[in-house]
């Protein structure tokens, strides 16, 4: 049997389930709406959490509910949940076309790699450079940052979205390749009609920095036409890799149903109170095409620790069923799941609304109408 290696990592992201749950309840959905864009504002730190299955958005929703908020007194709050699902319905919907230009060509790219500097965490720019330097100690960015980074990247120094958007999923804790990717193309503006740029002045508000004189220390009428800054022309492309350090001899009881666990799917109450065997999975394959740090991996193997009984498989799908031949497979649906074969289960959205929208307030409009529904049920 696979076992647990001793997790070193400094993270602001406890695993144990109890914390989780005080986390989720601990959340104030109208601070939240009111200070989320700052950098010391009430977000909830619950993405790795959500990203990684082990709590889902309308688990969220519903516990936050329960506390007696009424919707529409906190619908910044829930859009904010329903982004992430909308991320997840366009991955379902696009596939691999969520790896290329969405919608629109990137323009006035200059580049197919990142500026070093970025990576050094040595932009000039303060709170860009604290939070390169925290992502790579906590495996977080606060999202405003995230799109400030990425602003600097493609907009500025004229990369191609791609690479910069692999090399800060590497490091994230909460890294979903949707919310990821299209977010990048949504600064970009492949996803999206406009690119997004934020000079010094939006930095400094939601950063509380007081820098001046910076090269983006500039009106939003100038900003466009920035130049390439010295700093940001030198170029690398990250070498991004998967170390996983666990073998493929785990015990299973053919007698029992096997439940399949990824690194998107580690929810401790998922069926359980069946008997079964418990197989963390984790597929080389997948690594090579997503690469992460090993922090990420500490992060999801500890979280594991809250099953009862699960084994980790470092090995491919099809090479686990032909070594062990285990009777029912269940697992839940995602869109790099598509190669398991067993038991598909849906994961637990919190609207049902899906398909592909070009914009997300075309797909909210769609999920309002759900809302009422689920805050009669609670």
């Amino acid at each position: 049997m696979s076992s647990f290696p001793l997790i070193r990592m400094r993270s602001n992201f406890p695993t144990e389930l109890e914390s989780i749950m005080s986390r989720v309840d601990s959340v104030d959905p109208i601070r939240y709406a009111k200070t989320r864009n700052f950098l010391n504002g009430a977000v909830t730190r619950l993405s790795p959490y959500i990203s990684r299955g082990v709590i889902s958005t309308r688990f969220v929703l519903e516990r936050v509910l329960a506390r007696g908020y009424e919707p529409k007194n906190i619908e910044k709050f829930i859009q904010e949940l329903a982004w992430r699902e909308y991320y997840q319905r366009v991955w379902q919907a696009k596939g691999d076309e969520i790896t290329r230009d969405l919608r629109f060509r990137q323009q006035h790219v200059e580049n197919d790699s990142m500026p070093i500097e970025i990576i050094n965490a040595n932009t000039g720019i303060e709170a860009v450079d604290r939070g390169i330097e925290a992502l790579y100690e906590t495996g977080y960015m606060h999202n405003h940052l995230r799109m400030y980074t990425a602003s600097l990247a493609c907009n500025i120094g004229r990369s191609h979205w791609k690479i910069p958007a692999r090399w800060m999923y590497y490091h994230l804790l909460d890294g979903d390749w949707a919310s990821n990717a299209i977010s990048w193309q949504w600064v970009a503006g492949s996803a999206s009609s406009k690119k997004y740029y934020a000079n010094q002045e939006n930095i400094n508000r939601y950063c509380a920095t007081r820098q001046r004189g910076t090269f983006l220390d500039v009106g939003y009428a100038e900003i466009e036409s920035v130049p390439v800054p010295p700093m940001l022309t030198a170029l690398a492309i990250p070498e991004l890799r998967t170390e996983l350090p666990f073998g493929k001899d785990v015990t299973i009881d053919q007698s029992l149903p096997t439940l399949i666990y990824n690194s998107y799917n580690v929810d401790p109450l998922w069926k359980q109170d069946m008997s079964a065997n418990r197989v963390l999975l984790l597929e080389p394959s997948h690594f090579t095409r997503y690469p992460v740090a090993d922090k990420v991996i500490d992060f999801v193997v500890s979280l594991g620790k809250n099953i009862a009984g699960l084994q980790i498989f470092a090995g491919e799908f099809s090479e686990f069923r032909e070594r062990y031949r285990p009777g029912k497979i269940y697992y839940k649906e995602h869109p790099l799941n598509r190669h398991y074969q067993g038991i598909e289960e849906s994961r637990d959205w919190m609207f049902t609304t899906a398909g592909y929208f070009h914009s997300f307030f075309g797909y909210w409009k769609k999920c309002e109408r759900e809302l009422r529904p689920i805050a009669r049920s609670i």
